[in-house]
């Protein structure tokens, strides 16, 4: 048990994640961050002019950019056994033949399809840095991993440089016809979850207040 607790401890380390404040991470190293996920948007299927117009968007929003950002793109394997299951029950309540056939070659196809084809969910996600050096020498002096996300001043910090440069970014995001939403809590505990445990947990696993790891160990069989 106690080697157990000791890897344990040691992969959640790993994630640098100390601890979440609204919709602030805090991290390890004096460091926060805000995320940002934007819906997408079939560019194909836009018109010549529509593209230019999206294009010299983009380009401004680069270009106005006074901080650093990361883009993440994070593809994830779509399991439709719910949907499926849904399908059975809507054809087992029909009352009607027709429909109830339809709906089973329905089923059936996208059963063959999932089968042959790789359906992926894809999410982007802008992140946004803030370092304890923004604050300046004096601040910085003071912030230690231990107590950051005890400390008030850095956490007041944190957010209100974040918050501006996400104000900042959300702007540009709507001249692009983007609908972007800064994720809270709830939600960044959830996408931790999901992308440190993959497939070996539920999100409805996810304690509200944090007690648990972000990384969970599986239990062996």
């Amino acid at each position: 048990m106690k080697k157990t607790a000791q890897i344990h401890s040691t992969t959640q380390k790993f994630t640098e994640i100390v601890d979440i404040s609204e919709n602030v991470v805090i991290l390890s190293g004096g460091n926060a961050c805000l995320v940002i996920e934007i819906t997408a948007m079939n560019f194909e299927l836009l018109s010549q002019e529509e593209q230019d117009a999206k294009i010299y968007a983009y380009s401004s929003l680069l270009n106005s950019l006074s901080f650093p950002i990361q883009v993440i793109v994070r593809s994830k394997r779509l399991d439709i056994t719910a949907y499926l299951r849904q399908l059975d029950t809507q054809e087992k309540a029909s009352q009607n033949p027709l429909l109830s056939e339809q709906i089973r070659l329905y089923r059936d196809f996208v059963q063959e399809l999932v089968k042959v084809n790789t359906v992926l969910d894809k999410r982007f996600y802008i992140i946004i840095a803030y370092s304890y050096l923004e604050s300046g020498a004096a601040a910085a002096s003071k912030i230690t991993d231990k107590n950051l996300s005890q400390n008030p001043s850095f956490v007041t910090n944190a957010k209100a440089s974040l918050q501006t440069k996400a104000q900042s970014l959300h702007s540009q995001l709507a001249r692009l016809g983007l609908k972007a939403a800064t994720l809270e809590r709830e939600e960044l505990i959830k996408l931790f979850y999901e992308i440190y445990n993959d497939s070996s947990i539920e999100t409805n696993q996810v304690d509200e207040n944090l007690r648990t790891p972000f990384v969970k160990m599986e239990q062996k069989k």
